[in-house]
């Protein structure tokens, strides 16, 4: 969250600011502890509304590191925010800032290395894998973003959480541990709540007015049911069709939210009904207008589009659902002539990409930007005034205790991108769930509601907080033997807690994995849930093929 524009000091390219109480606040108690590292706890959670000037507290924290003679990482959740945050970091600390992310190339990642190992540089920025830079003298960790899953590696072993690692480093090193968020991780906060962490709250949104604080983006909530009963087919609702003419027409710029990429999500035979589906995946393949093409987002398998049926050969294939791309071709329909630009993992294959992307925009070249959840962090363009949110009904309903929390974030952090100039936000939410607790507890940008609702819920069915969680996958080329291995699994597990007395401890499944196929293997999953997880399972052997993810950040 950017705090407002200002002019550069004149002692180099950092934008100076004068803080509201509640950074001064904030910034006090962080302070103390990079003082006196011996305060407990030495950790903090941020929560700021969007727009707030985390980042603000963020840099004068880090400075005040630097002058100590010692250094900063600054984690972000994805490496496509790296460009963004690193400009910022750069106008403090000139020169002085460097990058690790994956899109390097081997010597790039062994240069930066060394140089930090040598002392060249005061703070590292990237997303997680940053946090094993070999800084000499380690004075702070900020964790922009804590909320989002993507600080957890789930691909590859070791399976690991930055945030946690984070923690424990600052702890190994004496150095306070900065996380902050809009939307914390229901569990954070929880922890903050107990005193486990320092709660620190921003609830202003800033501006460059004398009063320094504005208004939030005015949401609305737009039934797609009733749409529909009025005649209605339109993927932009009356509203949001109207709002983008009203928008482009007084020169402002718009951002279309839709988390799903290409032009349609299914394509189905009208005679039987059949949905193309990937050979190697359980998913169904997605149409790419630009490529001609039907691609995997699972395995990245791409096939051409069938001009007939694969089951009965029929001739009646259509295309339902949207994607970014279907959703561009509709803006160019609705506003012929106005430029528009894409967001996603299609359009920006490279960092370059992003940057090109992001530079139109901010320069007002691109009136409006279609994108994925891409578009809901890190952007701070003040003449963006409208957000639209073309169906926020996206992965509400996934079989995973924390779908809602995730909407809920997802929707509130792209609402935050509307109004951070003189003109007051406007973001309309599209939607066939009006009344789902997280769409309406986003709609009135309320965390305090989506909180008490989580924790209740999850006390309630003994999920994290309140219980640990173990998630268990097991693959194998055959569907039988992947399912044999999860039920025999299971099976042990139950004996093993009853021969200990453990009635804490549950063994949930097992279950088809969702997919319940990847890359031609078929995925069956156990979950644990309970007291002490890791001794208990301690000394156990696991069947070939199978993943264990402690404290996992979704069990599909």
């Amino acid at each position: 969250d950017a705090a407002p524009i200002a002019k550069p000091s004149s002692e180099d390219g950092r934008q100076q600011h004068t803080l509201t109480i509640h950074q001064e606040e904030a910034l006090a108690k962080i302070s103390g502890a990079i003082e006196d590292p011996e305060l407990q706890p030495g950790s903090f959670l941020l929560h700021g509304v969007t727009g707030s000037g985390k980042t603000e507290v963020y840099l004068r924290a880090i400075d005040q590191v630097v002058r100590q003679g010692r250094q900063a990482i600054f984690l972000v959740p994805e490496i496509s925010l790296t460009p963004q945050t690193l400009e910022r970091v750069d106008a403090w600390f000139p020169g002085r800032v460097a990058v690790m992310h994956s899109r390097l190339t081997s010597r790039q990642q062994f240069e930066q290395w060394w140089d930090i190992r040598e002392g060249k540089y005061d703070v590292v920025v990237g997303p997680r894998s940053s946090l094993f830079a070999p800084l000499g003298d380690l004075g702070l960790i900020v964790i922009d973003e804590e909320h989002e899953w993507t600080y957890k590696q789930v691909e590859t072993h070791p399976l690991y959480h930055a945030r946690a690692s984070a923690l424990q480093l600052g702890r190994l090193t004496g150095s306070p541990v900065v996380m902050g968020s809009a939307t914390p991780d229901v569990e954070t906060y929880y922890a903050a709540t107990r005193g486990w962490h320092t709660l620190l709250e921003l609830p202003d949104r800033v501006s460059a007015g004398p009063d320094r604080v504005s208004r939030l983006a005015q949401v609305e909530v737009c039934d797609m049911r009733r749409e529909l009963r009025d005649g209605n087919r339109s993927i932009f609702s009356r509203a949001l069709a109207q709002g983008l003419k009203e928008c482009v027409a007084n020169r402002h710029q718009a951002i279309l939210f839709l988390n799903r990429r290409g032009a349609s999500s299914i394509v189905q035979c009208r005679d039987c009904g059949h949905v193309v589906t990937c050979r190697s995946c359980s998913v169904s393949l997605t149409y790419h207008s630009n490529q001609e093409r039907l691609l995997c987002h699972r395995c990245n398998r791409r096939t051409r589009m069938p001009n007939t049926c694969p089951s009965c050969r029929g001739a009646h294939i259509r295309q339902l659902g949207a994607g970014t791309q279907r959703v561009v071709e509709e803006v160019k329909k609705l506003l012929p002539g106005v430029t528009v630009d894409r967001l996603d993992a299609d359009a920006t294959r490279s960092g370059q990409d992003t940057e090109d992307t992001m530079a139109r925009l901010t320069s007002g070249d691109t009136q409006v930007l279609v994108g994925t959840q891409m578009v809901a962090k890190g952007l701070d363009i003040p003449n963006v005034t409208l957000v639209g949110v073309v169906l926020a009904d996206i992965g509400i309903y996934l079989p995973d205790f924390r779908s809602g929390e995730r909407a809920f974030g997802l929707l509130c952090q792209v609402a935050g991108r509307a109004g951070r100039g003189e003109d007051i936000g406007r973001v309309i939410v599209q939607t066939y769930n009006p009344d789902h607790y997280a769409i309406q507890a986003a709609a009135a940008q309320d965390y305090q509601a989506l909180y008490q609702y989580e924790i209740e819920s999850r006390r309630g069915t003994g999920n994290p907080p309140f219980n640990e969680m173990v998630h268990l996958v097991f693959q194998a080329p055959n569907d039988d033997q992947a399912l044999g291995h999860a039920t025999e699994t299971g099976r042990t597990m139950t004996l093993r807690a009853e021969a200990q007395g453990l009635t804490d401890i549950e063994v949930i499944g097992p279950a088809p994995g969702i997919p319940s196929r990847i890359r031609g293997r078929y995925r069956w999953h156990l979950t644990l849930r309970g007291r002490r997880l890791l001794r208990f399972i301690e000394g156990m052997e696991f069947p070939q093929g199978c993943t264990v993810d402690v404290d996992p950040v979704h069990v599909l």
